[in-house]
């Protein structure tokens, strides 16, 4: 394995620990709420994350990861324009 390999691999364990973390950010702020909820860097770490492992399944050519990463994304990005939306309706009501 070259350098190239190196870095691809560091690449793909990057992405996966971001992608990972976003749980322990939904538990501990979930924690703090006293309920279930997901904050906003839930969602941030997992388009994040998600890109990553998405860019990493591409250069190791997996179709199955491809297709799992993909499909996560545009759950993320929308459940992001959701909670984006949800802030600037709120944000409008108070004036």
């Amino acid at each position: 394995m070259g350098i190239s390999g190196v870095v691809w691999i560091v690449i793909g364990f990057i992405g996966q620990a971001i992608f990972a973390a976003r749980f322990l950010v939904q538990w501990l702020y979930s924690e703090y709420r006293k309920r279930s909820t997901f904050p906003m860097l839930f969602w941030y770490a997992s388009i994040i994350g998600g890109t990553i492992l998405l860019c990493y399944a591409i250069h190791k050519r997996d179709p199955v990861f491809i297709l799992g990463q993909a499909g996560g994304l545009v759950v993320y990005v929308r459940n992001l324009q959701w909670r984006l939306r949800e802030r600037r309706d709120a944000s409008r009501s108070d004036t």
